[in-house]
């Protein structure tokens, strides 16, 4: 493993590192992602459940189904875990990731369940955050940003206002 798989909720009170290779990364279209993703798809990559240690934090956990548990974090609710009780597997959001680009989807799973519009999306008008805010609405968001950095900190910001 060239560089360390870590990832974490937005504010940083859950962490977490995956200690091998991600695998089957793909896009699930199917309503119970849909509706935990609060997106028109959940984004997954799967490792043997021993494999991923969470760091900080605990997670809170619904039971989607009888089969399968969901892991998110308490406080901010960022979605991280997908988790079918009944495997040796557990699958994290890739959106979790502290680089999600490090891996690509390979498959779309659920597509029946798919948006019809989905697939028109890259024909859409592209738009540069800097072209929508001024420059003092960016600064005013960046002094003011409560997210987590995408990277491990010694400790949380968030335990001083506990």
């Amino acid at each position: 493993m060239s560089k360390a798989i870590t990832g974490g909720c937005q504010c940083g009170a859950v962490r977490y590192r995956v200690d091998v290779e991600l695998s089957n990364p793909h896009l699930c279209h199917c309503r119970m992602c849909q509706k935990a993703a609060g997106n028109y798809f959940m984004s997954l990559a799967s490792a043997p459940r021993e494999k991923i240690v969470i760091t900080r934090g605990n997670p809170a956990w619904f039971h989607s189904s009888d089969i399968v548990r969901r892991g998110f974090c308490p406080g901010c609710g960022t979605p991280l875990f997908f988790d079918p009780v009944n495997t040796d597997e557990m699958l994290v959001t890739l959106g979790s990731l502290d680089d999600p680009s490090r891996y690509t989807p390979t498959s779309e799973d659920s597509v029946e369940s798919r948006v019809h519009f989905l697939p028109h999306l890259p024909g859409l008008h592209q738009k540069v955050t800097e072209d929508d805010f001024g420059p003092d609405e960016i600064k005013a968001i960046s002094e003011s940003n409560h997210q987590h950095p995408d990277h491990d900190t010694d400790r949380w910001p968030g335990e001083d206002k506990q």
